[in-house]
């Protein structure tokens, strides 16, 4: 059964550079074939993601909730992701992302705020119940002319992490999680 995995896109521009950054990091990252891939851009639903209740906003977070991975990704403004991606993950209670393996993406204009995604996304999506698995990734724009190089070598570090979680899993008690 392949991986359920999605990109949930906080750029407030659609089909933004960012959104072409996290999708390169999946295609690096799994094998061909091994999993179906849904994005989000969240700057195509603006006119709903401050409405309270939301059918389609409710959908999409149970979607991101059911999935295998999940790659958040945003610009950095103020030293941090976006309120847009914020306000999507202000939806989920606490728990709402356990069992999905989250990577935290920022992209920015240089490398002052490289820390962001560790320092601010990922703390959140840990709180939120998802398994970071290492630190976040930071793309720079001066970097776009390497931008394959850059994101396989990321998506290097992520697969070695994820290997020795897998490692460590199977030597677990017990495969099934404990209920939380």
């Amino acid at each position: 059964m392949p991986l359920k995995v999605m990109v949930v896109v906080g750029n407030p521009k659609p089909a933004s550079r960012t959104r072409k950054v996290a999708e390169l990091l999946v295609e690096k990252l799994l094998t061909p074939g091994s999993y179906d891939l849904e994005v989000i851009d969240l700057a195509d639903h603006t006119g709903e993601i401050f409405a309270w209740p939301s059918e389609a906003m409710s959908a999409m977070n149970a979607a991101v909730a059911d999935s295998d991975l999940v790659i958040f990704a945003s610009p950095t403004y103020k030293a941090t992701y976006t309120g847009l991606l914020k306000a999507f993950l202000d939806r989920y209670p606490a728990n709402g992302l356990a069992g999905v393996t989250a990577i935290p993406v920022h992209t920015g204009a240089d490398f002052t705020h490289a820390m962001g995604p560790t320092f601010t996304l990922a703390p959140l999506l840990a709180e939120l119940g998802a398994t970071v698995p290492g630190h976040g990734f930071y793309l720079a724009l001066s970097q776009m002319d390497k931008l394959e190089e850059v994101v396989e070598t990321a998506a290097a570090e992520y697969a070695a992490n994820l290997a020795a979680l897998a490692m460590v899993a199977a030597a677990t008690r017990s495969a099934d999680p404990p209920n939380m």
